[in-house]
Protein backbone atom coordinates (compact mmCIF):
# COMPACT_ATOMS: atom_id res chain seq x y z
CA UNK A 1 0.00 0.00 0.00
CA UNK A 2 1.36 3.46 -0.68
CA UNK A 3 2.30 6.18 2.16
CA UNK A 4 -1.03 8.29 0.52
CA UNK A 5 -3.53 5.37 1.14
CA UNK A 6 -1.64 4.67 4.84
CA UNK A 7 -1.90 8.61 5.68
CA UNK A 8 -5.35 8.50 4.63
CA UNK A 9 -5.86 5.38 7.07
CA UNK A 10 -3.92 7.11 10.00
CA UNK A 11 -6.34 9.99 9.76
CA UNK A 12 -9.38 7.86 9.82
CA UNK A 13 -8.30 6.32 13.00
CA UNK A 14 -6.92 9.27 14.82
CA UNK A 15 -9.25 12.10 13.71
CA UNK A 16 -6.69 14.22 13.85
CA UNK A 17 -6.97 14.46 17.32
CA UNK A 18 -2.88 13.68 18.44
CA UNK A 19 -1.34 15.25 16.03
CA UNK A 20 -0.39 18.89 15.72
CA UNK A 21 2.61 20.17 13.41
CA UNK A 22 3.89 22.87 11.59
CA UNK A 23 5.34 22.51 7.73
CA UNK A 24 8.51 24.16 6.70
CA UNK A 25 8.24 26.69 4.12
CA UNK A 26 7.88 25.28 0.64
CA UNK A 27 10.58 26.29 -2.32
CA UNK A 28 10.30 26.80 -5.48
CA UNK A 29 7.60 24.92 -7.98
CA UNK A 30 10.21 23.02 -9.01
CA UNK A 31 12.01 22.03 -5.95
CA UNK A 32 8.38 21.14 -4.31
CA UNK A 33 7.42 18.75 -6.83
CA UNK A 34 10.42 16.53 -6.28
CA UNK A 35 9.56 16.41 -2.51
CA UNK A 36 8.95 12.96 -0.79
CA UNK A 37 5.77 12.04 0.78
CA UNK A 38 4.90 12.71 4.63
CA UNK A 39 5.13 10.59 7.12
CA UNK A 40 1.96 8.54 8.27
CA UNK A 41 2.18 10.61 11.61
CA UNK A 42 2.88 14.44 10.81
CA UNK A 43 -0.01 14.57 8.10
CA UNK A 44 -3.01 17.10 7.01
CA UNK A 45 -4.97 16.75 3.66
CA UNK A 46 -2.34 18.82 1.18
CA UNK A 47 -5.14 21.02 -0.86
CA UNK A 48 -4.17 22.50 -4.55
CA UNK A 49 -6.32 24.82 -6.27
CA UNK A 50 -6.58 25.02 -10.33
CA UNK A 51 -8.64 27.66 -11.47
CA UNK A 52 -8.51 31.01 -9.88
CA UNK A 53 -11.15 32.84 -10.41
CA UNK A 54 -13.82 34.70 -7.97
CA UNK A 55 -15.29 31.30 -7.49
CA UNK A 56 -12.14 29.93 -6.48
CA UNK A 57 -11.63 32.34 -3.72
CA UNK A 58 -15.14 31.70 -2.09
CA UNK A 59 -13.98 28.00 -2.51
CA UNK A 60 -10.20 28.59 -0.85
CA UNK A 61 -12.32 31.01 1.97
CA UNK A 62 -14.24 27.63 3.33
CA UNK A 63 -11.21 25.23 2.90
CA UNK A 64 -8.63 27.10 4.55
CA UNK A 65 -10.59 27.09 7.89
CA UNK A 66 -10.85 23.81 8.25
CA UNK A 67 -8.33 22.85 10.82
CA UNK A 68 -6.98 19.51 8.44
CA UNK A 69 -6.56 21.31 5.96
CA UNK A 70 -3.48 22.97 4.36
CA UNK A 71 -3.75 24.69 0.99
CA UNK A 72 0.03 24.04 -0.51
CA UNK A 73 -0.36 24.74 -4.41
CA UNK A 74 -2.17 26.58 -6.87
CA UNK A 75 -2.82 27.12 -10.84
CA UNK A 76 -3.93 29.36 -12.96
CA UNK A 77 -3.30 30.88 -17.04
CA UNK A 78 -3.62 34.53 -15.70
CA UNK A 79 -0.85 35.96 -13.70
CA UNK A 80 -3.41 38.25 -11.43
CA UNK A 81 -5.54 35.44 -10.38
CA UNK A 82 -2.22 33.80 -8.88
CA UNK A 83 -1.10 36.76 -7.18
CA UNK A 84 -3.83 37.55 -5.69
CA UNK A 85 -4.68 33.66 -4.49
CA UNK A 86 -1.01 33.65 -3.47
CA UNK A 87 -1.27 36.84 -1.50
CA UNK A 88 -4.39 35.89 0.37
CA UNK A 89 -3.48 32.49 1.14
CA UNK A 90 -0.15 33.11 2.76
CA UNK A 91 -1.37 36.26 4.66
CA UNK A 92 -4.06 33.79 6.36
CA UNK A 93 -1.54 31.32 7.46
CA UNK A 94 0.53 34.47 8.69
CA UNK A 95 -1.95 35.60 10.07
CA UNK A 96 -2.68 32.24 12.39
CA UNK A 97 1.14 31.88 12.61
CA UNK A 98 1.20 28.84 10.61
CA UNK A 99 4.59 27.92 8.77
CA UNK A 100 2.86 27.18 5.29
CA UNK A 101 3.22 28.82 1.73
CA UNK A 102 1.68 28.06 -1.58
CA UNK A 103 3.77 27.34 -4.15
CA UNK A 104 1.87 29.02 -7.65
CA UNK A 105 1.86 26.92 -11.35
CA UNK A 106 0.91 27.56 -14.84
CA UNK A 107 0.73 24.10 -16.00
CA UNK A 108 -1.54 21.97 -13.88
CA UNK A 109 0.15 19.25 -14.99
CA UNK A 110 3.36 20.13 -12.90
CA UNK A 111 1.17 20.63 -9.88
CA UNK A 112 -0.30 17.10 -10.55
CA UNK A 113 2.71 15.97 -10.37
CA UNK A 114 3.48 16.76 -6.79
CA UNK A 115 3.40 13.36 -5.03
CA UNK A 116 2.95 15.40 -1.54
CA UNK A 117 -0.98 16.66 -2.53
CA UNK A 118 -3.86 14.97 -1.53
CA UNK A 119 -6.69 16.49 -3.82
CA UNK A 120 -7.22 19.53 -5.88
CA UNK A 121 -10.32 21.57 -5.95
CA UNK A 122 -10.86 22.34 -9.62
CA UNK A 123 -12.47 25.53 -10.86
CA UNK A 124 -11.81 26.71 -14.12
CA UNK A 125 -14.02 27.70 -16.41
CA UNK A 126 -16.53 24.60 -17.91
CA UNK A 127 -14.33 23.30 -21.24
CA UNK A 128 -11.74 22.73 -18.49
CA UNK A 129 -13.25 20.66 -15.96
CA UNK A 130 -12.91 17.35 -17.45
CA UNK A 131 -9.62 16.90 -18.86
CA UNK A 132 -8.08 18.41 -16.00
CA UNK A 133 -10.31 16.17 -13.54
CA UNK A 134 -9.60 13.30 -15.36
CA UNK A 135 -5.47 14.00 -15.15
CA UNK A 136 -6.13 14.46 -11.12
CA UNK A 137 -8.35 11.30 -11.10
CA UNK A 138 -4.95 9.58 -12.84
CA UNK A 139 -2.33 10.85 -10.64
CA UNK A 140 -3.97 9.73 -8.03
CA UNK A 141 -5.96 12.67 -6.72
CA UNK A 142 -9.31 13.23 -5.21
CA UNK A 143 -11.42 15.97 -6.26
CA UNK A 144 -13.51 18.97 -5.71
CA UNK A 145 -14.56 20.09 -9.33
CA UNK A 146 -17.21 22.78 -9.67
CA UNK A 147 -20.58 22.22 -11.02
CA UNK A 148 -21.14 21.97 -13.79
CA UNK A 149 -19.48 19.03 -14.41
CA UNK A 150 -18.53 18.87 -17.28
CA UNK A 151 -19.06 20.78 -20.54
CA UNK A 152 -20.26 17.68 -22.58
CA UNK A 153 -22.23 14.41 -22.08
CA UNK A 154 -19.57 11.98 -23.35
CA UNK A 155 -16.94 14.10 -20.94
CA UNK A 156 -19.39 13.66 -17.95
CA UNK A 157 -18.79 9.60 -19.59
CA UNK A 158 -15.40 9.78 -19.57
CA UNK A 159 -15.13 11.15 -15.86
CA UNK A 160 -17.19 8.60 -14.04
CA UNK A 161 -14.73 6.16 -15.89
CA UNK A 162 -11.65 7.76 -14.68
CA UNK A 163 -12.89 8.30 -11.10
CA UNK A 164 -14.11 4.33 -10.65
CA UNK A 165 -10.70 3.71 -12.04
CA UNK A 166 -8.65 5.04 -10.21
CA UNK A 167 -10.65 4.66 -7.08
CA UNK A 168 -11.03 8.46 -6.50
CA UNK A 169 -13.23 10.63 -4.02
CA UNK A 170 -14.83 13.06 -6.27
CA UNK A 171 -17.23 15.94 -4.95
CA UNK A 172 -19.74 17.86 -6.88
CA UNK A 173 -20.08 21.86 -6.13
CA UNK A 174 -23.79 21.27 -5.71
CA UNK A 175 -23.36 23.06 -2.26
CA UNK A 176 -27.46 23.19 -2.25
CA UNK A 177 -27.57 19.64 -1.45
CA UNK A 178 -25.52 21.04 1.83
CA UNK A 179 -28.53 23.21 2.79
CA UNK A 180 -31.15 22.45 5.29
CA UNK A 181 -33.88 23.79 3.14
CA UNK A 182 -32.93 21.85 0.05
CA UNK A 183 -32.44 18.66 2.71
CA UNK A 184 -35.68 19.71 3.90
CA UNK A 185 -37.69 19.60 0.90
CA UNK A 186 -36.15 16.66 -1.17
CA UNK A 187 -37.41 14.99 2.13
CA UNK A 188 -40.91 16.01 1.90
CA UNK A 189 -40.92 14.82 -1.52
CA UNK A 190 -39.71 11.76 -1.43
CA UNK A 191 -41.75 10.88 2.52
CA UNK A 192 -44.36 10.82 0.23
CA UNK A 193 -45.77 14.10 1.99
CA UNK A 194 -46.79 16.10 -0.66
CA UNK A 195 -48.61 12.58 -2.36
CA UNK A 196 -48.13 11.83 -5.64
CA UNK A 197 -46.22 14.55 -7.40
CA UNK A 198 -47.12 14.72 -11.37
CA UNK A 199 -45.24 18.68 -12.15
CA UNK A 200 -42.25 20.32 -10.88
CA UNK A 201 -41.22 24.01 -12.03
CA UNK A 202 -37.47 25.03 -11.49
CA UNK A 203 -36.51 27.86 -13.05
CA UNK A 204 -33.18 28.63 -13.86
CA UNK A 205 -32.99 31.11 -17.32
CA UNK A 206 -32.51 31.02 -20.69
CA UNK A 207 -29.98 29.30 -22.64
CA UNK A 208 -27.09 30.59 -24.10
CA UNK A 209 -26.84 32.95 -27.02
CA UNK A 210 -24.05 33.85 -29.78
CA UNK A 211 -20.71 35.24 -28.79
CA UNK A 212 -20.81 38.73 -29.44
CA UNK A 213 -18.57 40.21 -26.94
CA UNK A 214 -16.13 43.05 -28.97
CA UNK A 215 -12.84 41.24 -29.33
CA UNK A 216 -9.96 42.92 -27.08
CA UNK A 217 -6.06 42.79 -27.17
CA UNK A 218 -5.09 40.00 -24.77
CA UNK A 219 -3.50 41.36 -21.88
CA UNK A 220 0.24 40.16 -21.17
CA UNK A 221 0.12 38.02 -17.97
CA UNK A 222 -2.57 35.79 -19.59
CA UNK A 223 -1.99 32.84 -21.51
CA UNK A 224 -5.08 32.76 -24.06
CA UNK A 225 -3.97 29.37 -25.58
CA UNK A 226 -4.20 27.47 -22.34
CA UNK A 227 -6.99 29.26 -21.54
CA UNK A 228 -8.81 28.38 -24.50
CA UNK A 229 -7.86 24.88 -23.94
CA UNK A 230 -9.95 22.67 -26.10
CA UNK A 231 -12.04 25.18 -27.34
CA UNK A 232 -12.28 26.56 -30.87
CA UNK A 233 -9.83 29.61 -31.76
CA UNK A 234 -12.80 30.89 -33.15
CA UNK A 235 -12.92 32.74 -29.68
CA UNK A 236 -11.48 35.78 -29.24
CA UNK A 237 -10.57 37.49 -25.92
CA UNK A 238 -12.55 39.91 -23.89
CA UNK A 239 -12.38 41.02 -20.46
CA UNK A 240 -15.35 40.05 -19.55
CA UNK A 241 -14.70 36.23 -20.44
CA UNK A 242 -11.73 36.40 -18.02
CA UNK A 243 -12.50 39.41 -15.52
CA UNK A 244 -9.96 42.10 -14.45
CA UNK A 245 -9.21 42.20 -10.35
CA UNK A 246 -11.33 45.43 -9.03
CA UNK A 247 -9.53 47.29 -6.57
CA UNK A 248 -11.18 45.75 -3.15
CA UNK A 249 -9.85 42.30 -4.56
CA UNK A 250 -12.57 40.84 -6.17
CA UNK A 251 -13.46 39.83 -9.74
CA UNK A 252 -14.95 42.48 -11.70
CA UNK A 253 -18.11 40.07 -13.20
CA UNK A 254 -18.55 36.55 -13.12
CA UNK A 255 -16.76 35.52 -16.07
CA UNK A 256 -19.01 35.92 -19.32
CA UNK A 257 -17.85 32.75 -20.54
CA UNK A 258 -20.70 30.80 -19.51
CA UNK A 259 -23.65 32.78 -21.34
CA UNK A 260 -22.17 32.35 -24.64
CA UNK A 261 -22.86 29.33 -26.92
CA UNK A 262 -19.94 27.10 -27.47
CA UNK A 263 -18.02 28.50 -24.48
CA UNK A 264 -20.34 27.87 -22.01
CA UNK A 265 -24.24 26.64 -21.47
CA UNK A 266 -26.09 30.24 -20.58
CA UNK A 267 -28.49 29.86 -17.40
CA UNK A 268 -29.33 26.37 -18.45
CA UNK A 269 -26.37 24.94 -16.64
CA UNK A 270 -25.49 27.65 -14.28
CA UNK A 271 -28.20 27.45 -12.72
CA UNK A 272 -29.79 24.22 -13.86
CA UNK A 273 -26.80 22.37 -12.02
CA UNK A 274 -28.21 23.62 -9.09
CA UNK A 275 -32.17 24.18 -9.26
CA UNK A 276 -32.96 20.99 -12.51
CA UNK A 277 -30.59 18.72 -9.71
CA UNK A 278 -32.79 20.05 -7.05
CA UNK A 279 -35.46 18.53 -9.04
CA UNK A 280 -34.15 14.97 -9.39
CA UNK A 281 -33.34 14.28 -6.56
CA UNK A 282 -36.79 15.20 -4.94
CA UNK A 283 -38.38 12.97 -7.49
CA UNK A 284 -35.94 10.22 -6.97
CA UNK A 285 -34.33 10.47 -11.07
CA UNK A 286 -30.91 11.96 -10.04
CA UNK A 287 -29.02 8.89 -11.01
CA UNK A 288 -31.20 8.81 -14.29
CA UNK A 289 -32.88 11.34 -16.31
CA UNK A 290 -35.73 12.43 -18.28
CA UNK A 291 -36.74 10.55 -21.60
CA UNK A 292 -38.27 13.35 -23.98
CA UNK A 293 -37.28 16.86 -23.61
CA UNK A 294 -39.60 19.69 -25.35
CA UNK A 295 -38.28 22.97 -26.62
CA UNK A 296 -40.39 26.09 -26.55
CA UNK A 297 -41.49 26.08 -29.69
CA UNK A 298 -43.20 21.90 -29.05
CA UNK A 299 -44.89 22.76 -26.13
CA UNK A 300 -48.24 23.91 -24.70
CA UNK A 301 -46.66 25.24 -22.07
CA UNK A 302 -43.86 27.47 -23.96
CA UNK A 303 -41.17 26.75 -21.89
CA UNK A 304 -38.47 24.00 -21.78
CA UNK A 305 -40.27 20.71 -20.71
CA UNK A 306 -38.61 17.18 -19.36
CA UNK A 307 -40.51 14.60 -18.89
CA UNK A 308 -39.83 11.64 -16.88
CA UNK A 309 -40.59 8.11 -17.56
CA UNK A 310 -43.15 8.05 -14.42
CA UNK A 311 -45.39 10.84 -15.68
CA UNK A 312 -43.35 13.72 -13.71
CA UNK A 313 -42.70 16.56 -15.87
CA UNK A 314 -39.91 19.40 -14.91
CA UNK A 315 -40.77 22.52 -16.50
CA UNK A 316 -38.11 25.42 -16.62
CA UNK A 317 -40.73 28.16 -15.91
CA UNK A 318 -40.38 31.45 -14.28
CA UNK A 319 -43.37 31.07 -11.68
CA UNK A 320 -42.19 34.42 -9.71
CA UNK A 321 -39.82 33.28 -7.05
CA UNK A 322 -36.50 33.73 -8.58
CA UNK A 323 -34.22 30.55 -9.38
CA UNK A 324 -36.10 28.45 -7.09
CA UNK A 325 -38.22 24.90 -7.53
CA UNK A 326 -42.30 24.43 -6.84
CA UNK A 327 -42.87 20.64 -6.71
CA UNK A 328 -46.79 20.52 -7.21
CA UNK A 329 -48.35 16.73 -5.33
CA UNK A 330 -51.83 15.82 -4.81
CA UNK A 331 -51.81 16.88 -1.20
CA UNK A 332 -49.99 19.84 -1.64
CA UNK A 333 -46.98 22.02 -2.76
CA UNK A 334 -43.57 23.56 -1.77
CA UNK A 335 -41.32 25.91 -3.36
CA UNK A 336 -37.44 25.86 -2.47
CA UNK A 337 -34.79 28.37 -2.98
CA UNK A 338 -31.28 29.84 -1.22
CA UNK A 339 -32.59 30.52 2.06
CA UNK A 340 -36.46 29.94 0.85
CA UNK A 341 -39.05 28.01 1.47
CA UNK A 342 -43.04 28.06 0.87
CA UNK A 343 -45.60 25.82 1.96
CA UNK A 344 -49.40 25.16 1.29
CA UNK A 345 -49.19 24.10 4.85
CA UNK A 346 -47.25 24.81 8.06
CA UNK A 347 -46.63 21.36 8.47
CA UNK A 348 -44.56 20.64 5.22
CA UNK A 349 -42.18 23.58 6.85
CA UNK A 350 -38.75 23.02 7.52
CA UNK A 351 -37.62 24.07 11.43
CA UNK A 352 -35.09 26.16 9.84
CA UNK A 353 -33.89 28.15 6.75
CA UNK A 354 -30.31 29.27 6.10
CA UNK A 355 -31.63 32.66 5.78
CA UNK A 356 -28.17 34.29 6.54
CA UNK A 357 -25.72 31.75 4.93
CA UNK A 358 -22.96 32.37 2.45
CA UNK A 359 -23.82 30.32 -0.53
CA UNK A 360 -20.31 30.53 -1.88
CA UNK A 361 -18.67 29.20 1.61
CA UNK A 362 -21.06 26.67 2.63
CA UNK A 363 -18.58 25.07 5.71
CA UNK A 364 -20.88 21.87 5.47
CA UNK A 365 -20.47 20.73 2.21
CA UNK A 366 -16.56 21.35 1.86
CA UNK A 367 -16.48 19.51 5.20
CA UNK A 368 -18.22 16.36 3.27
CA UNK A 369 -15.75 16.52 0.95
CA UNK A 370 -12.82 16.36 3.31
CA UNK A 371 -15.26 13.63 5.54
CA UNK A 372 -15.01 11.34 2.34
CA UNK A 373 -11.61 11.51 1.60
CA UNK A 374 -10.89 9.97 5.01
CA UNK A 375 -13.38 7.47 4.88
CA UNK A 376 -13.10 6.35 1.32
CA UNK A 377 -16.57 6.28 1.16
CA UNK A 378 -18.77 8.58 -1.72
CA UNK A 379 -19.38 11.95 -0.40
CA UNK A 380 -22.91 13.40 -0.84
CA UNK A 381 -22.52 14.39 -4.42
CA UNK A 382 -20.93 12.12 -6.43
CA UNK A 383 -19.88 11.99 -9.17
CA UNK A 384 -22.55 9.99 -11.24
CA UNK A 385 -25.06 12.14 -9.44
CA UNK A 386 -23.07 15.75 -10.84
CA UNK A 387 -23.26 13.59 -14.44
CA UNK A 388 -27.02 12.97 -14.15
CA UNK A 389 -27.72 16.63 -13.11
CA UNK A 390 -25.17 18.39 -15.78
CA UNK A 391 -26.15 16.31 -18.28
CA UNK A 392 -30.04 16.97 -18.11
CA UNK A 393 -29.21 20.82 -18.43
CA UNK A 394 -26.85 19.66 -21.62
CA UNK A 395 -29.75 17.77 -23.39
CA UNK A 396 -31.86 20.57 -22.39
CA UNK A 397 -29.73 23.06 -24.48
CA UNK A 398 -29.84 20.77 -27.34
CA UNK A 399 -33.52 20.85 -27.94
CA UNK A 400 -32.73 24.61 -27.55
CA UNK A 401 -30.24 24.31 -30.49
CA UNK A 402 -32.36 22.25 -32.51
CA UNK A 403 -35.66 23.59 -31.50
CA UNK A 404 -37.58 20.34 -32.14
CA UNK A 405 -38.46 17.48 -29.33
CA UNK A 406 -35.94 14.84 -28.73
CA UNK A 407 -36.77 11.18 -27.28
CA UNK A 408 -34.06 10.32 -24.89
CA UNK A 409 -32.59 7.27 -23.46
CA UNK A 410 -30.88 7.83 -19.81
CA UNK A 411 -29.67 4.48 -19.62
CA UNK A 412 -27.23 4.21 -22.87
CA UNK A 413 -27.13 8.15 -22.54
CA UNK A 414 -28.13 8.46 -26.26
CA UNK A 415 -30.38 10.13 -28.33
CA UNK A 416 -33.42 7.83 -29.78
CA UNK A 417 -32.75 7.01 -33.34
CA UNK A 418 -31.48 10.81 -33.97
CA UNK A 419 -27.83 11.45 -35.37
CA UNK A 420 -28.19 15.23 -35.61
CA UNK A 421 -29.02 15.01 -31.79
CA UNK A 422 -26.00 12.49 -31.28
CA UNK A 423 -23.28 14.66 -32.90
CA UNK A 424 -24.14 17.35 -30.20
CA UNK A 425 -23.25 15.35 -27.00
CA UNK A 426 -19.72 16.19 -27.77
CA UNK A 427 -17.45 18.30 -29.52
CA UNK A 428 -14.10 17.90 -31.20
CA UNK A 429 -10.70 19.27 -29.10
CA UNK A 430 -8.03 21.89 -30.98
CA UNK A 431 -5.47 20.00 -31.34
CA UNK A 432 -3.25 19.27 -29.80
CA UNK A 433 -5.50 19.53 -26.64
CA UNK A 434 -7.17 15.53 -25.54
CA UNK A 435 -9.45 14.11 -23.32
CA UNK A 436 -7.14 11.34 -21.69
Amino acid sequence: MSSKFSRLDFLRASALGAVAMTFPTLGSAAEATKKAKKTDANDFINLAFIGLGQQAIHLKNGFITIPDVRIVAACDVYDIKRNRFEQQVNAYYAEKGIKQKVDMYVNFEELLAREDIDAVVIATPDHQHARIAIAACKAKKDVYLEKPLTFTVYEGQRLIEAVRANNRILQVGSMQRSMNEFIHAANVVREGRLGKVGLIHAYVGEGPKPYNLPKQEVPAGLDWNLWLGPLSEKFYYNHEVVPLITPNGGDECWGAWRWYQGMGGGFTTDWGAHMFDIAQWCIGKDRTGPCEILPPAASWHRCLTFKYDNGIEVIQKDFGEGQAVKVQGENGWIIVGRGKFKASSPDLMPTKVDQQAMYETNPGHYQAFINAIKSRRDPNVPVEIGHSSCTMCNIGNIAYELNRPLKWNPIVEKFMADDEANKLLHYDYREPFKLE
